[in-house]
């Protein structure tokens, strides 16, 4: 699957793209858990475009600028009206060779 077939509501996205920026992390207080979370957001990108990735707790320390990566098992939302893809609790990310 390519970035540029992904829309609003995906789920089960299994796809490859290369980082090609990663912000700051901010920390956010989880609605469920009550306790503190670090987010950043990462540019994914493939041949035929670019998405926003959420990256969350130590998936932001596992990634880096220039670094191919797999999505697996992950869906395609919305946040604050821009596409961006998330790992979920039952996806994977793993750093390619």
């Amino acid at each position: 699957m390519k970035i540029s077939e992904l829309h609003v509501g995906m789920r089960s996205v299994n796809i490859q793209g290369k980082v090609l920026e990663i912000s700051e992390p901010r920390t956010v207080i989880s609605r469920i858990t009550n306790r503190p979370n670090r987010v950043a957001t990462a540019v994914l990108a493939d041949e035929s475009g670019k998405i926003n990735l959420a990256l969350w707790n130590e998936q932001i320390d596992s990634v880096k600028l220039e670094d191919d990566v797999q999505i697996e098992n992950g869906y395609v939302s919305e946040f604050r009206g821009i596409k961006q893809l998330n790992i979920g609790r039952y996806g994977s990310l793993k750093v390619l060779p």
